[in-house]
């Protein structure tokens, strides 16, 4: 939308008057003498056109003015559109919303409006010359009228103009803040992927071949390439996730590359360990059937009879764990990282269900030598413990809540019972220490309840 501003009206009609007079003197001088005295009477006779001033060159004054106010007001309306179109390409980059795209459309038909009171403007400068040394009253007057109404509808539309800008500004500052975001972001996905490759080298040089590490990175290769395409190419908000993405792969590969010498380190250290145990296992192991064999003579077989496949099971266990020791030794040497943890874990998992199987023999020898001499203790630990949760229960109350009066009551009734088991020649000492846990736990679940409700009612 561009205009012409013709070169202003008055310099020129200055300079040509002060010619056009200097003429008319010279001319008169040379007139005969019957033609000088018959100019007064042309001069004041009607039907002839005033050359200096009047009210013609008033009219061709304001024509001018008009035309110079309206070039003002489409140049002003040019400016606005030009530095707007710039804010809707920045929305257009970054936000595909609805909104967004509805900015875009009423810039459109704003841009449609601006474009008919400009050609109407254009139309009115081009149809009236205002520099004409013939130029009549009539027509300059009509020439001010219409650019006069080109200028005020040029304003009209610039209102309009002005006030989408305003609203549009909530939308221009995300959009700005996002375009903010992406050099940042790229430089960072950049130098990410360069530290990766920095780190993956240098365990390299140390021997370490880290072919998972390097696969992890190469895969990022493509996406390093759509980042230098640029978000012009592929769009500003796709490329911010793109690099966020980028960014946090890689910098997942330099940690890992970075603690990959400790982890083979320590990866060394639990095969040692590992074996270690598996070793003493073993010999721990061996004394379990001599723990059985005492079991089965001093106690009945209720007392046990669970424990008659520890030895059998002990030694399958043990046999697995060593196996799967040796697969996580061959996977340490090809450096198949994943692999040996995972191995490591499950020896890890064998030994320990051995260890409690071993230590399940000798625990069970040891609590049943404690309870056939002096049953007592356990007797008093118990019936203390219910003891403890009736004062508890009645705390604050004429009358137990049956809630809690019944389970204590029955846990009475089961150490009297599990007591006279044990009278008789040859008592079952395991099922007494288990009744005797079991109701224990049957009043630390009392007390608890107890406990909770009174503290949510206070």
């Amino acid at each position: 939308m561009t205009a012409t501003h013709a070169q202003p009206y008055p310099q020129r009609v200055r300079r040509r008057t002060k010619a056009g007079a200097v003429r008319d003197v010279v001319a008169l001088v040379l007139l005969p003498v019957p033609l000088l005295a018959a100019l007064p009477l042309a001069f004041a006779g009607g039907g002839t056109r005033r050359w200096f001033g009047g009210r013609g060159e008033n009219v061709r004054a304001d024509a001018q003015a008009a035309k110079d106010a309206a070039a003002a007001a489409f140049y002003e309306l040019d400016t606005a559109q030009r530095d707007l179109r710039i804010s809707i390409e920045t929305i257009t980059a970054v936000d595909s919303s609805p909104r967004g795209r509805k900015a875009v459309e009423d810039f459109a038909a704003l841009g449609r409006r601006i474009d008919e009171v400009s050609h109407t403007y254009i139309t009115a400068v081009d149809a009236h010359d205002l520099d004409r040394d013939d130029l009549e009253a009539a027509t300059a007057a009509k020439a001010r009228a219409e650019l006069s109404r080109a200028k005020d509808e040029l304003v009209r539309v610039k209102g309009e103009l002005d006030r989408y800008a305003q609203e549009l500004g909530p939308l221009l500052d995300t959009a700005e803040t996002e375009l903010a975001r992406l050099a940042p972001a790229v430089e960072r996905a950049r130098q990410a992927l360069l530290a990766a490759s920095n780190a993956l080298d240098a365990v390299r040089t140390s021997g370490l071949r880290a072919d998972d590490l390097a696969a992890r990175l190469a895969a990022l290769a493509p996406e390093l390439t759509k980042l230098n395409q640029g978000a012009g190419r592929h769009g500003v908000p796709e490329t911010l996730q793109r690099a966020d993405r980028v960014l946090r792969d890689a910098e997942a590969v330099r940690t890992e590359a970075e603690r990959l010498p400790e982890r083979a380190a320590e990866i060394d250290r639990r095969l040692v360990s590992l074996r270690t145990r598996a070793q003493a296992l073993t010999t721990r192991a061996g004394k379990v059937e001599p723990i059985l064999s005492e079991l089965r003579r001093r106690f009945t077989a209720a007392c046990w009879q669970d424990l008659q496949a520890v030895p059998a099971q002990t030694a399958s266990t043990v046999r697995q764990a060593e196996e799967k020791l040796e697969e996580a030794v061959k996977a340490r040497e090809e450096q198949r990282w994943p692999d040996a943890t995972a191995l490591l874990s499950t020896v890890r998992a064998l030994l320990n269900s051995t260890d409690e199987a071993v230590s399940a023999a000798g625990d069970r020898l040891q609590r049943l030598n404690a309870v056939s001499k002096d049953p007592q203790h356990e007797i008093e630990r118990t019936r203390f413990a219910i003891r403890d949760a009736q004062r508890l229960a009645m705390a604050g109350r004429s009358t137990p809540d049956p809630r809690h009066a019944r389970p204590l009551d029955d846990s009475v009734a089961r150490v009297e019972r599990a007591v006279a088991g044990l009278e008789g020649r040859h008592p079952d000492y395991w099922h007494f220490l288990t009744e005797m846990e079991g109701v224990r736990r049957t009043v630390a679940r009392v007390v608890s309840g107890i406990r909770e409700e009174r503290g949510a009612g206070s």
